[in-house]
């Protein structure tokens, strides 16, 4: 699966990280339906952490579509909240 973090890249997760990266997504989306700024920031930096440290760095030239777009580190729930409502989360 390729994972796109908005302004740092791509990365290629395998199979496992994967599954474990469904778990963080939806601890994320439950901070940002329950308005909890604090459980949202947590959230969301581990869930970039995770795939940072088991993804593997696309080269930026690479052209396939991610499967997964995250917003990027330091994103504000009002962000995200957009871009879910905009293009919802964040499938690629």
């Amino acid at each position: 699966m390729i994972v796109r973090i908005l302004g740092e890249g791509q990365f290629k997760v395998d199979h496992e990280a994967a599954a474990v990266l469904d778990q963080l997504d939806s601890e994320l989306e439950a901070a940002i339906e329950q308005g909890d700024e604090p459980g949202f920031s947590v959230a969301l930096s581990a869930l970039l952490a995770h795939v940072r440290q088991h993804g593997e760095s696309v080269p930026p030239e690479h052209l396939g579509p991610s499967e997964l777009i995250l917003p990027h580190e330091g994103s504000s729930i009002d962000e995200v909240r957009k871009m879910l409502t905009d293009e919802g989360l964040i499938s690629g």
